[in-house]
């Protein structure tokens, strides 16, 4: 008997099965305090299609389809203005796991286009409901060619796979070989973002210190902490009702329910501004230093330029997507240190200690876990898109 030769997944389907297929996939993507702040729509109006085709210079067939993405300002952080880097870093990392999972099914993008902010015609693309919360960042075009870029199961076992770990890591060297692909691999990136491994243990404990002295601004700074707290999930319930943010055994790991009342005591805004007086913010920076130290690599990517535009973060969160999946394949985790580059005047520090020019807006430790972490939580729209 001949064998039923395999179909690739998605190959021969309508857009609309890729375009779910994709959304599943990329919905599993990184972002921020797990806040998951993008928004996506497929323009099918008459007056949107019409609208993309004019702005990027495309025929409006039938052969063509439109793809717009923005920032739902209510899923958004907004507590520093680092804050607005970070949620267009997170839609990007979206956008690039959306566009790989497309490309796998055989829909390629052909022309694409940045909403930087500021101009009144990037604001909104006509043929609405446009929801007013939404800040429209990317519009793109694609067409099905038939040949997948990539595997699509690989490509979702990699981003199944792929998580925020906070536990430990063994301390044993990263094959240099491993972190050598790791940097290369920059197919969206280009020369405008850098990728550097700390993996001298003098290197590290540069960093590590900075962490010790400054990483407790997290919890000091009124704001940026109510922010952060918020985002804490002190529940199975509240996980399943939010959806978003850190599941407080992710953090902490597991604690019996003394344990629990005891954190959530400590961790409210209120109880951490007194605490604050007396050094816990940096008892809780010290613990993450010591991290750093034992872990065997951290990853810093920085933009060539100073002030990144939309175009930029773009090409960002597209490296720190293709970075993450690559590690996850390879068996390894990621634990991002945000912390010193929410701040403006910090991230200047640590970028002169260590030599870095242009805008750093990535740094993670990277490892082996000894210890699995569950995958962060999804909220029920994370997979969704609106059609316009």
């Amino acid at each position: 008997m001949t064998p039923t030769p395999s179909r690739t997944p998605g190959l021969g389907e309508s857009f609309p099965e890729a375009l779910r297929r994709a959304t599943g996939i990329a919905a599993l993507s990184p972002s921020s305090h797990n806040c998951q702040p993008w928004a996506l729509a497929r323009l099918e109006s008459r007056p949107a299609r019409r609208a993309a085709a004019d702005l990027l210079g495309c025929p409006d067939d039938d052969a063509t389809v439109y793809l717009a993405l923005a920032a739902d300002r209510r899923r958004s952080l907004t507590a520093l203005p680092a804050h607005t880097l970070e949620m267009r870093l997170s839609c990007a990392a979206y956008w690039r796991m959306l566009c790989r999972a497309l490309a796998a099914q055989g829909w390629t993008l052909v022309r694409e286009r940045a909403h930087e902010a500021g101009g009144a015609a990037d604001a909104r693309l006509p043929g609405g409901p446009w929801p007013r919360d939404w800040s429209l960042l990317w519009t793109a075009a694609l067409r099905r060619t038939g040949e997948p870029a990539e595997s699509l199961p690989a490509l979702d076992a990699a981003a199944r796979a792929r998580r925020t770990n906070r536990g430990p890591y063994d301390d044993e060297p990263l094959a240099p070989g491993l972190l050598g692909d790791l940097a290369r691999r920059t197919p969206a990136g280009g020369p405008a973002v850098l990728v550097h491994h700390l993996t001298e243990a003098h290197e590290r404990g540069i960093f590590a210190e900075f962490l010790a002295h400054h990483g407790g601004i997290d919890f000091s700074h009124p704001a940026a902490w109510r922010e952060t707290h918020s985002y804490i999930r002190w529940s199975p319930a509240a996980v399943r009702a939010h959806g978003d943010g850190f599941p407080a055994t992710q953090l902490f790991g597991p604690m019996s329910a003394r344990q629990r009342i005891a954190k959530r005591i400590a961790l409210a805004p209120p109880v951490m501004k007194f605490l604050c007086r007396f050094g816990y913010d940096r008892s809780l920076a010290g613990g993450l230093a010591a991290e750093v130290r034992r872990t065997p690599a951290v990853v810093l990517m920085h933009f060539a330029d100073e002030s990144p535009g939309v175009a930029d973060a773009f090409r960002g969160g597209a490296r720190i997507a293709d970075y993450w999946l690559h590690a996850a394949s390879a068996g390894l985790a990621l634990h991002p240190l945000s912390v010193v580059l929410q701040h403006d005047s910090l991230r200047a520090m640590l970028q002169d200690q260590l030599g870095l020019s242009g805008r750093l807006f990535f740094a993670s430790r990277v490892g082996r876990p000894r210890t699995a972490f569950p995958p962060a939580p999804r909220s029920h729209g994370a997979a969704d898109h609106r059609t316009v």
